[in-house]
């Protein structure tokens, strides 16, 4: 398997202007799972072991997982400045470090970085790579876009939330595992497979990053827990605890939304944060939430049935566990 780790400080980030590169630099530099590009080069090495001569799948396979890990980071700069988000990955933001001209233009030029690397990808296989890679980018903006809709919508039930995320977040990792599984070689049936595990995968990472912004430790998690709470993001804990509250917790909860959060004022932020967790304790709303993310997780493993069965097929199995009971 290839040292994704290895192959992203590979990369050539010093270059003119500094103040363009040094935050894409700083940004890669800065850890992070790595899902995206593991998963490309997982579906590709499980497709080569599940049969097909082409020993070169998994190198050829590269450039499109360094292309997704750039597009990724990319998205995380500018939404970061769209969050006004000042830590990830237990490390200041860019547009904290720099300033948001820098994090927007840094990501601009990584986004262009990444269809620069994924032009290397076999050229017979680039076609359908690059129509799938802009559809993948097509579904982020939409579902960006829909998350900053639900800031003030009236109302967003837990279906217009799920939509939401397969689209901001689990196509990444659904391409993903359908470009690396192409570049291999896999067949429709196996590409579908390879899709809807990411797929699902996806739903379940993102129900799990809601509920650890809640109940994480702040030293794992890589930010400042309750963040989404202070802005009353449109998260499946907060959509449940409206769908399932009594009238008097729910005139509770839209009692502590309408107080704002500010840097200035700590303790009446830390009394909104505790106000709110009450009251999703007492509704019960982590464990309906974790049950749903088991769900999507018992939908993602029964797609590997589908698949080859080899190490790379057990290592998906165990990521979709991991995952699953993750405290970052």
């Amino acid at each position: 398997m290839i040292d994704i780790n290895k192959a992203i400080e590979a990369l050539n980030w010093d270059k003119e202007p500094r103040g363009l590169y040094e935050p894409i630099e700083y940004t890669l530099a800065s850890g992070g799972k790595r899902l995206r590009p593991t998963l490309a080069l997982t579906a590709a090495e499980l497709i080569v072991n599940g049969g097909l001569i082409n020993g070169d799948a998994i190198d050829q396979a590269l450039p499109a997982a360094l292309a997704l890990e750039v597009f990724h980071n990319f998205t995380l700069l500018h939404d970061d400045v769209m969050d006004r988000a000042a830590v990830r990955r237990g490390r200041e933001t860019v547009h904290v470090k720099w300033n948001d001209n820098t994090a927007i233009l840094s990501g601009d030029q990584m986004l262009i970085e990444a269809y620069k690397l994924l032009s290397d990808v076999p050229a017979d296989k680039l076609p359908k790579v690059l129509k799938w890679f802009n559809e993948m980018a097509t579904g982020i903006c939409e579902g960006q876009q829909l998350d900053v809709d639900f800031e003030h919508a009236s109302q967003v039930s837990i279906e217009d939330y799920m939509h939401m995320i397969e689209l901001k977040t689990s196509v990444l990792l659904a391409y993903a595992m359908r470009i690396g599984g192409y570049i291999a070689g896999a067949n429709e049936a196996q590409q579908e497979a390879l899709y809807q595990y990411g797929l699902h995968i996806g739903l379940a990472f993102q129900i799990q990053d809601d509920i650890l912004d809640v109940y994480g430790d702040p030293k794992t998690f890589g930010k400042a827990i309750g963040g989404d709470i202070c802005c009353n993001k449109k998260t499946i804990l907060l959509i449940t605890a409206l769908e399932t509250a009594d009238a008097e917790s729910k005139a509770e909860l839209l009692q502590w939304m309408m107080k704002q959060c500010t840097k200035e004022d700590v303790q009446s932020t830390k009394e909104k944060i505790e106000g709110v967790t009450a009251i999703y304790d007492r509704l019960g709303v982590r464990k309906a939430c974790e049950d749903i993310m088991e769900q999507q997780t018992s939908l993602a493993l029964a797609q590997l049935d589908r698949l080859p069965q080899n190490n790379a097929t057990e290592r998906l199995r165990e990521l979709a566990e991991k995952l699953a009971t993750r405290k970052s």
